[in-house]
């Protein structure tokens, strides 16, 4: 049987910083394109796409946090993952990723720029982990990762209050609470 433990071996997933789970990158482009108006220090430029294998399990999330470009989601294998959003409107919605289309899980999904995300495994699955994939253009540079303050959060979007301080541990997304 299928293990977390034994996907990490297979695929040389290793835990991905500041963010929470663990990921393996397959895929860079090694053409780049400009970005308007980079931070300062920035080079300017990112690879045209990224993509990565990211693992989540019961003992792990991924932390709040926003990225300015694109980031589609696919579910490989396991449980049902439920991703928190949060749109610079002040709304806020829990997304299914996974493979019950029956029950509104959808298997593909896109988060858009600038929107704060975080995600679990959902309440009920078997597996105890989900393996899923993240592709993004222009490409994921650490740099443009935005860290969610999970007290910041919580006062700006109360209704999510709890589902937004499960995603911000401590740890930075290391473990769930």
């Amino acid at each position: 049987m299928l293990t977390a433990d034994g996907i990490k071996d297979l695929l040389g997933l290793r835990p991905l910083p500041r963010e929470g789970g663990d990921y393996a990158e397959t895929y860079r482009s090694d053409g780049t394109i400009p970005i308007a108006a980079p931070p300062p220090g920035d080079q300017g430029a990112r690879s045209f796409g990224t993509a990565i294998s990211y693992l989540l399990t019961t003992t792990t999330c991924s932390a709040m946090h926003r990225l300015p470009g694109d980031e589609v989601f696919h579910h490989d294998l396991g449980d049902a993952v439920e991703q928190l959003r949060l749109q610079p409107d002040g709304s806020g919605a829990v997304v299914r990723i996974g493979s019950d289309l029956l029950g509104g899980e959808r298997p593909q999904t896109v988060v858009p720029g600038g929107v704060w995300q975080g995600a679990r495994l959902a309440p009920g699955g078997r597996h105890g982990y989900a393996l899923l994939g993240t592709t993004m253009a222009p490409g994921f540079d650490p740099r443009d990762y935005d860290a969610g303050d999970g007290d910041a959060l919580a006062a700006a979007y109360p209704a999510w209050r709890a589902l937004i301080l499960a995603l911000a541990p401590p740890d930075a997304g290391l473990t769930t609470a």
